[in-house]
């Protein structure tokens, strides 16, 4: 197999914060490459750099294989240009059933099959995709793979589709802790293979942490008996000289001891394992009155021509969690927002007055991209940054991108920022449009945890089953025109021991916030400390 690219010590920061270090890997002819990571791990940049959109740091890649033509198609673009489409274009377009529209139109599911079939039709050497199943329903995820598993070239994507990778991966590029690891297989053999060897640095580090703290405590014994013979040497009339010399080679015996352990501490070098990159937040409802949130009554809609739905009616309760499915282009994102009224239709939509309502869109240029975190969510008093600032470490941001631009961050983060203000804002309705596009897992699988305890109203646009089942209660599917409410299995009663600990976890997490940016000498810092440990007590009073 042919050698296309090495990377030798690739490093990359941006305003003196490092992104990753010490990058080495190699990509070779056929291969499939995975790279997955957290958000703002640097996977996207780490395509950037190979389709030689950056540069590196410091290091290099080296291009094996002359005249190597390579195509990035990248995760999110507010525009695309159709210019000349090519034959294997039009194919590819006609299979994954993409209409003739201006771009701008499309949904985000046939915007991404566009720029895919665009990046596919050019039979590059090297291909390079960014989350490239975002949007997608399933269908046409089948038809990706099917794409990539008949392509003639080399691949390197990135996902954190975890069925995805497994279908397709030959290889995965982990980016962890700004370092990239590299294994010969899919996802779930690479994720098996590292906790083995987590497991295994585990006990290895456990086992020199028993011979360290033997050695300490023989050391400490030789320094007492060094000690005692001193003070007697000192106390013994009549035989000082005879304690005075004891007390020398007992000193000579320490001194000879002390440095045949410390030789033997030298050579213990197991490290400690770095703590799972874990995300932690919830959602409080404020409040919800009357029993309809939302009534549609003879909705009718026809986009550019083509019709989506005609004469349909529905109702939607308060505190109920609906699920809004159907294929890509079937008009999910459009009657989202004829229902939020941005957006025309024939007959009536009624929503409560009253609902203080959350609409997470799925686009990520519609955030003011050149302010900074503490601008966005700019608070007057200590205690407020404190809150936010606490959110945002919980949602596995650094503390340098407090007062970094947003156009500087992943995707993902730009998604946690946008959900950010809906979890400070406590509204008691949400309506989410494809809200897991670009979250690592971790977020995604918090988020389907915190959503499945709010209390609140829920209405979901999402292409993940395992996430919608984990989330809402009934749905509304859109197919021959029509919109039909469906109703999922009875949800088992909620467990109020698991809702009382998610509020006492919640206040904790503030308190700590909060604690975390005084002095120990502050007024009000021993009573924070006071209610942080009547909190600990009462969590583990319930678990």
């Amino acid at each position: 197999m042919k050698e296309l690219l090495k990377l030798h010590n690739v490093r990359y920061e941006i305003k003196e914060m490092v992104i990753f270090e010490e990058v080495n890997a190699s990509v070779q002819q056929g291969d499939v490459i995975g790279i997955i990571g957290k958000n703002g791990a640097g996977k996207s940049t780490l395509l950037r750099l190979i389709a030689g959109e950056l540069a590196p740091s410091s290091g290099q890649l080296d291009w094996l294989q002359p005249n190597l033509e390579t195509v990035f198609v990248e995760q999110e673009t507010e525009t695309h240009s159709f210019g000349e489409v090519s034959a294997s274009e039009t194919v590819l377009l006609h299979r994954w059933q993409v209409p003739e529209h201006d771009f701008s139109l499309l949904s985000g599911g046939e915007k991404l099959k566009v720029r895919l079939s665009a990046g596919f039709a050019q039979n590059a050497h090297l291909l390079l995709l960014d989350e490239p199943t975002n949007h997608l329903d399933g269908g046409s995820i089948e038809l990706l793979m099917d794409q990539i598993r008949k392509y003639p070239g080399t691949l390197i994507l990135v996902s954190h589709n975890r069925h995805f990778l497994d279908a397709v991966a030959t290889k995965i590029w982990s980016l962890e802790n700004r370092k990239l690891i590299e294994h010969r297989g899919n996802y779930s053999s690479y994720m098996e293979a590292r906790q083995q060897k987590r497991l295994a640095q585990q006990r290895e580090y456990d086992q020199q942490q028993k011979m360290v703290g033997r050695i300490e405590a023989q050391m400490d014994e030789l320094t007492s008996w060094s000690h005692k013979a001193h003070a007697e040497s000192t106390k013994q009339e009549g035989y000082k000289e005879h304690y005075r010399l004891k007390a020398k080679r007992m000193d000579k015996q320490v001194k000879s001891k002390q440095k045949r352990l410390e030789k033997e501490l030298e050579k213990i070098n197991a490290e400690p394992l770095e703590p799972e990159y874990e995300v932690n937040f919830s959602m409080k409802a404020t409040h919800k009155t009357g029993k309809r949130f939302l009534e549609a009554k003879g909705l009718s809609k026809s986009f550019d021509g083509k019709l989506l739905f005609d004469q349909v009616d529905f109702t939607i309760l308060h505190g109920e969690k609906v699920a809004i499915e159907g294929p890509n282009g079937s008009g999910k994102t459009t009657l989202l927002k004829i229902l939020l009224g941005q957006e025309t239709a024939d007959g009536e939509v009624w929503m409560s007055p009253s609902a203080s309502v959350g609409y997470l869109t799925q686009e990520v240029f519609d955030l003011p991209l050149e302010k900074t975190p503490a601008e966005l969510f700019y608070k007057e008093t200590f205690e407020a940054r404190g809150k936010v600032q606490n959110l945002m470490k919980h949602l596995g941001f650094t503390v340098e991108q407090w007062n970094e631009p947003i156009s500087a961050m992943s995707m993902g983060e730009r998604i946690k920022c946008k959900l950010m203000l809906y979890i400070l804002e406590e509204r008691d309705a949400l309506i989410l449009d494809e809200p897991t596009n670009h979250l690592d897992l971790p977020s995604r699988e918090q988020l389907e945890e915190t959503l499945s305890h709010y209390t609140g109203t829920l209405l979901v646009v999402s292409h993940d089953q395992a996430f919608r089942e984990k989330t809402t209660t009934s749905k509304l599917v859109i197919a021959d025109h029509r919109i039909e409410k469906q109703l999922d299995a009875p949800v088992p009663e909620r467990d109020d021991t698991g809702e009382l600990l998610m509020r006492l976890e919640t206040e904790r997490q503030e308190v700590l916030g909060k604690l975390s940016f005084m002095a120990a000498k502050d007024p009000q810092y021993r009573e924070l400390d006071r209610r942080f440990n009547e909190l600990t007590q009462e969590i583990k009073k319930h678990r």
